[in-house]
Protein backbone atom coordinates (compact mmCIF):
# COMPACT_ATOMS: atom_id res chain seq x y z
CA UNK A 1 0.00 0.00 0.00
CA UNK A 2 1.67 3.44 -1.11
CA UNK A 3 1.69 6.54 1.72
CA UNK A 4 2.64 9.06 -0.01
CA UNK A 5 4.55 10.49 3.15
CA UNK A 6 6.38 7.54 3.84
CA UNK A 7 7.07 7.36 -0.10
CA UNK A 8 8.33 10.99 -0.38
CA UNK A 9 10.62 10.25 2.70
CA UNK A 10 12.06 6.85 1.31
CA UNK A 11 12.69 9.04 -1.60
CA UNK A 12 14.79 11.30 0.07
CA UNK A 13 16.58 8.82 2.24
CA UNK A 14 17.44 6.25 -0.21
CA UNK A 15 20.15 7.83 -2.52
CA UNK A 16 21.98 8.54 0.75
CA UNK A 17 22.10 4.95 1.61
CA UNK A 18 22.25 4.27 -1.93
CA UNK A 19 25.44 5.88 -1.43
CA UNK A 20 26.83 4.31 0.75
CA UNK A 21 26.18 0.97 -0.37
CA UNK A 22 28.15 1.98 -3.35
CA UNK A 23 30.91 3.29 -1.57
CA UNK A 24 31.19 -0.19 0.48
CA UNK A 25 31.23 -2.36 -2.66
CA UNK A 26 34.80 -3.98 -1.43
CA UNK A 27 33.41 -4.69 2.19
CA UNK A 28 29.89 -6.22 1.41
CA UNK A 29 27.85 -3.35 -0.65
CA UNK A 30 24.07 -3.04 0.62
CA UNK A 31 24.95 -5.39 3.21
CA UNK A 32 27.15 -3.31 4.87
CA UNK A 33 25.40 -0.67 4.23
CA UNK A 34 22.57 -1.38 6.00
CA UNK A 35 24.21 -2.52 9.07
CA UNK A 36 26.30 0.94 9.20
CA UNK A 37 23.41 3.54 8.23
CA UNK A 38 21.26 1.32 10.65
CA UNK A 39 24.19 1.88 13.43
CA UNK A 40 24.54 5.73 12.26
CA UNK A 41 20.96 6.37 12.27
CA UNK A 42 20.58 4.64 16.17
CA UNK A 43 23.63 6.62 16.78
CA UNK A 44 21.39 9.88 15.56
CA UNK A 45 18.41 9.12 17.70
CA UNK A 46 20.34 8.61 21.26
CA UNK A 47 18.78 11.79 22.21
CA UNK A 48 15.47 10.35 22.59
CA UNK A 49 16.34 6.92 23.74
CA UNK A 50 18.85 9.31 26.28
CA UNK A 51 15.18 10.58 27.33
CA UNK A 52 13.54 7.54 27.62
CA UNK A 53 16.22 5.98 29.96
CA UNK A 54 15.60 9.04 32.31
CA UNK A 55 11.86 8.18 31.82
CA UNK A 56 12.38 4.73 32.86
CA UNK A 57 14.45 5.82 35.83
CA UNK A 58 11.90 7.76 37.20
CA UNK A 59 9.59 5.48 37.25
CA UNK A 60 11.79 2.58 38.79
CA UNK A 61 12.25 4.66 42.04
CA UNK A 62 8.90 3.77 42.37
CA UNK A 63 9.27 0.63 42.30
CA UNK A 64 9.44 0.14 45.84
CA UNK A 65 6.35 2.01 46.37
CA UNK A 66 4.18 0.36 43.72
CA UNK A 67 4.83 -3.35 44.64
CA UNK A 68 3.04 -2.32 48.16
CA UNK A 69 0.56 -0.49 46.49
CA UNK A 70 0.07 -3.83 44.63
CA UNK A 71 0.12 -5.85 47.82
CA UNK A 72 -2.11 -3.65 49.86
CA UNK A 73 -4.96 -2.98 46.82
CA UNK A 74 -4.66 -5.71 44.54
CA UNK A 75 -8.07 -7.32 45.21
CA UNK A 76 -9.21 -3.45 44.75
CA UNK A 77 -8.52 -2.51 41.13
CA UNK A 78 -10.17 1.11 41.00
CA UNK A 79 -8.41 1.87 44.55
CA UNK A 80 -5.20 0.55 42.94
CA UNK A 81 -5.92 2.92 40.32
CA UNK A 82 -6.13 5.85 42.41
CA UNK A 83 -3.48 5.31 44.68
CA UNK A 84 -1.06 4.68 41.48
CA UNK A 85 -2.11 7.99 39.54
CA UNK A 86 -1.71 9.95 43.09
CA UNK A 87 1.63 8.32 43.55
CA UNK A 88 3.10 8.95 39.96
CA UNK A 89 1.62 12.85 40.31
CA UNK A 90 3.21 13.35 43.54
CA UNK A 91 6.58 12.07 41.41
CA UNK A 92 5.85 14.24 38.77
CA UNK A 93 6.11 11.47 36.30
CA UNK A 94 3.38 8.92 34.55
CA UNK A 95 3.57 5.58 33.63
CA UNK A 96 4.22 6.56 30.15
CA UNK A 97 7.48 8.23 30.83
CA UNK A 98 10.30 7.06 28.83
CA UNK A 99 7.33 5.30 26.15
CA UNK A 100 6.89 8.53 24.41
CA UNK A 101 10.48 9.30 23.00
CA UNK A 102 10.13 5.80 22.19
CA UNK A 103 7.20 6.14 19.77
CA UNK A 104 8.57 9.21 18.57
CA UNK A 105 10.87 6.98 16.72
CA UNK A 106 8.65 4.91 15.17
CA UNK A 107 8.08 6.22 11.99
CA UNK A 108 12.02 6.83 11.22
CA UNK A 109 12.44 2.94 11.72
CA UNK A 110 8.89 2.73 9.25
CA UNK A 111 11.04 4.95 6.79
CA UNK A 112 14.24 2.30 7.12
CA UNK A 113 12.05 -0.52 6.80
CA UNK A 114 10.40 0.36 3.53
CA UNK A 115 13.83 1.36 2.13
CA UNK A 116 14.77 -2.46 3.05
CA UNK A 117 11.87 -3.95 1.93
CA UNK A 118 10.02 -2.11 -1.02
CA UNK A 119 10.91 -3.16 -4.74
CA UNK A 120 10.77 0.09 -5.90
CA UNK A 121 11.67 3.52 -4.85
CA UNK A 122 10.50 6.39 -6.83
CA UNK A 123 9.09 4.35 -9.90
CA UNK A 124 12.51 2.25 -10.14
CA UNK A 125 13.55 -0.81 -8.97
CA UNK A 126 15.27 -0.86 -5.39
CA UNK A 127 19.27 -1.22 -6.49
CA UNK A 128 19.70 -2.10 -2.87
CA UNK A 129 17.92 -5.59 -3.42
CA UNK A 130 19.88 -6.56 -6.16
CA UNK A 131 22.73 -6.77 -4.05
CA UNK A 132 23.78 -10.17 -2.07
CA UNK A 133 25.32 -11.83 0.98
CA UNK A 134 27.34 -14.52 0.58
CA UNK A 135 25.57 -15.62 -2.62
CA UNK A 136 22.02 -14.88 -1.30
CA UNK A 137 20.30 -11.76 -3.12
CA UNK A 138 18.88 -9.44 -0.51
CA UNK A 139 15.36 -9.37 -2.00
CA UNK A 140 15.24 -13.11 -1.07
CA UNK A 141 12.97 -14.83 1.59
CA UNK A 142 13.68 -17.60 4.14
CA UNK A 143 10.52 -19.60 2.75
CA UNK A 144 11.04 -20.27 -0.47
CA UNK A 145 14.13 -18.49 -1.28
CA UNK A 146 16.74 -21.40 -1.94
CA UNK A 147 19.15 -19.54 0.49
CA UNK A 148 17.86 -20.80 4.14
CA UNK A 149 21.60 -21.09 5.38
CA UNK A 150 22.30 -17.76 4.66
CA UNK A 151 19.43 -16.60 6.93
CA UNK A 152 20.25 -19.53 10.06
CA UNK A 153 23.03 -16.97 11.60
CA UNK A 154 20.86 -13.98 11.42
CA UNK A 155 18.06 -16.61 13.06
CA UNK A 156 20.23 -17.44 16.03
CA UNK A 157 21.03 -13.65 16.56
CA UNK A 158 17.34 -12.85 16.80
CA UNK A 159 16.54 -15.79 18.94
CA UNK A 160 19.25 -15.09 21.32
CA UNK A 161 18.46 -11.20 21.57
CA UNK A 162 14.40 -12.34 22.29
CA UNK A 163 15.46 -14.44 24.89
CA UNK A 164 17.83 -11.27 26.34
CA UNK A 165 14.54 -8.98 26.07
CA UNK A 166 12.38 -11.51 27.91
CA UNK A 167 14.27 -12.07 30.72
CA UNK A 168 15.21 -8.47 30.62
CA UNK A 169 11.17 -7.75 30.96
CA UNK A 170 10.77 -10.34 33.95
CA UNK A 171 13.70 -8.69 35.70
CA UNK A 172 12.56 -4.76 35.25
CA UNK A 173 8.94 -5.58 35.78
CA UNK A 174 7.34 -4.06 39.62
CA UNK A 175 5.21 -7.69 38.95
CA UNK A 176 5.57 -10.77 36.53
CA UNK A 177 4.59 -9.52 33.01
CA UNK A 178 1.76 -10.94 31.00
CA UNK A 179 3.06 -14.60 29.29
CA UNK A 180 1.47 -12.61 25.70
CA UNK A 181 3.81 -9.66 26.76
CA UNK A 182 6.97 -11.85 27.32
CA UNK A 183 6.64 -13.55 23.98
CA UNK A 184 6.48 -9.96 21.65
CA UNK A 185 10.26 -10.09 21.15
CA UNK A 186 9.97 -13.76 19.68
CA UNK A 187 7.49 -12.13 17.02
CA UNK A 188 11.05 -10.78 16.00
CA UNK A 189 11.94 -14.15 15.15
CA UNK A 190 8.72 -15.25 13.43
CA UNK A 191 8.38 -11.95 11.28
CA UNK A 192 12.42 -13.33 9.62
CA UNK A 193 10.33 -15.97 7.98
CA UNK A 194 8.37 -13.40 5.67
CA UNK A 195 10.71 -10.60 5.60
CA UNK A 196 13.45 -10.29 2.61
CA UNK A 197 16.98 -11.12 3.87
CA UNK A 198 17.67 -7.13 3.48
CA UNK A 199 15.24 -6.27 6.37
CA UNK A 200 15.92 -9.32 8.56
CA UNK A 201 19.63 -8.04 8.32
CA UNK A 202 18.05 -4.30 9.63
CA UNK A 203 16.12 -6.00 12.43
CA UNK A 204 19.21 -8.04 13.89
CA UNK A 205 21.50 -4.92 13.36
CA UNK A 206 19.08 -2.54 15.52
CA UNK A 207 17.80 -5.24 17.81
CA UNK A 208 21.87 -6.11 18.55
CA UNK A 209 22.06 -2.02 19.07
CA UNK A 210 18.88 -2.18 21.47
CA UNK A 211 20.60 -5.00 23.36
CA UNK A 212 23.74 -3.15 23.64
CA UNK A 213 21.67 0.55 24.85
CA UNK A 214 20.17 -1.84 27.69
CA UNK A 215 23.75 -2.97 28.61
CA UNK A 216 25.36 0.39 28.71
CA UNK A 217 22.70 2.77 29.69
CA UNK A 218 20.21 1.03 31.28
CA UNK A 219 22.82 -0.73 34.14
CA UNK A 220 21.66 -0.44 37.93
CA UNK A 221 17.41 0.05 37.05
CA UNK A 222 16.12 -1.45 39.82
CA UNK A 223 15.07 -5.36 39.71
CA UNK A 224 11.63 -6.70 40.69
CA UNK A 225 12.11 -8.88 43.68
CA UNK A 226 11.17 -12.19 43.19
CA UNK A 227 7.62 -13.53 44.40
Amino acid sequence: MSIPLLDNAVSVVYPLIAAVATALTPVGGAAAAIVVCTAALRLLLLPLTMAAVRGERSRALLTPRLTDLQRRYGTDPARLRTEMASLYREAGTSPLAGCLPMLAQSPVFLVWYRIFTAPSVGGEPNSLLAHGLFGAPLSTHLLGGGHALVFVPLLAILVALAVVSMRRARRVAVTEPPRLLLALPFLSVASAFVMPLAAVLYLATTLAWTAMENVVLRRGLPAREPA
